[in-house]
């Protein structure tokens, strides 16, 4: 997808606002109704399940009666009223969704009929709308190595189509990566505990104290994109490999068996390596390749956590 033309900055506003064209208003209406429908057909009562009611809120104290939890008994209240007592809670029904995105330069690599920014953008449109669907307040961080730009949670169809036409035609400032960065922004932004959607390709390292801080704070659920031919090279002979954030250029021969081998033993090891990290931290972490529909791998792994819950 092209960037050019799709918006305009204000020159005497705030550095985030977006001026609206007509062709991306047209892009912010396609992506909108074809992920409305995707939230109706299939993966709105997914979400519901998984999501709501799972925070409590504490509502007041009262006397211990015969059959309550005694792990719920409020010890200092007990102590001071001589005879047990227990914390009552009640259902959060509220959620606060936070989408964090990588707009880093790796995002717009893309062999197949989509580029990763453009997977991330449907995501995002995607968890909005089921957020607006259930009265939740969702809100945005596109990062790279710094934090591109930020909006606050909040409810409403007028605000979700906000968050849509940022994450389509927002353009990042800098190439680089920096998850660390964006993750702990968001840790001193959210107050209560949130649902983090985390949408990147990981091209980075160095994250892993700030993500094990923010998945036991909230629940923090890792998206990884990536295209097959990051995974496995094929043979095309003599070719440049440019590395899209630091725009370094390496010529390397295809042809080669054992570099191929090489290759994809490397990528391996490291998608495996990040396997093990959110998985020995208790964080949940989706992988979608961008040249396969994502709906479906969603919907499963949400299944999986409805069953698990």
């Amino acid at each position: 997808m092209s960037r050019s033309g799709l918006f305009s900055r204000e020159k005497n506003d705030d550095q985030s606002s977006l001026l609206i064209t007509s062709d991306l208003l047209r892009k912010v209406k396609l992506l909108e109704l074809r992920t409305r429908l995707q939230v109706h057909d299939m993966f709105g009562g997914q979400y519901h399940s998984v999501f709501k009611g799972q925070g409590m809120d504490f509502a007041e104290v009262r006397q211990y009666f015969p059959g309550d939890d005694v792990r719920n008994i409020d010890w200092n209240v007990s102590a001071r009223m001589e005879q047990p007592y227990v914390k009552v809670y009640k259902e959060e029904r509220e959620l606060t969704i936070m989408l964090l995105v990588d707009v880093s330069a790796s995002n717009e690599y893309g062999t197949a009929t989509s580029l990763k920014r453009e997977v991330a953008a449907e995501l995002t449109a995607l968890f909005a709308l089921c957020a607006l669907t259930n009265n939740d307040k969702v809100g945005l961080l596109l990062f790279t190595d710094q934090v591109e730009h930020f909006v606050a949670p909040k409810k409403g169809q007028r605000h979700v189509l906000r968050l849509i036409r940022d994450v389509l035609a927002f353009r990042p400032q800098s190439r680089g990566t920096a998850i660390s960065t964006a993750v702990e922004y968001s840790l001193h932004a959210l107050r209560k505990k949130s649902v983090l959607f985390l949408v990147s390709d990981f091209a980075d390292e160095g994250y892993e104290k700030a993500v094990r801080v923010a998945g036991r704070k909230h629940d923090l659920i890792a998206i990884e994109l990536y295209d097959p031919r990051e995974r496995e090279i094929p043979n095309v002979g003599l070719v440049p490999l440019r590395d899209p954030e630091t725009e370094d250029i390496a010529w390397v021969d295809t042809a080669s068996r054992s570099f191929r081998k090489a290759f994809a033993a490397e990528a391996s090891r490291r998608a495996a390596a990040r396997e093990f990290f959110f998985k020995s931290n208790s964080i949940d972490r989706i992988e979608l390749p961008v040249d396969k529909p994502y709906l479906s791998p969603l919907v499963k792994f949400f299944r999986m956590r409805k069953q698990r819950r």
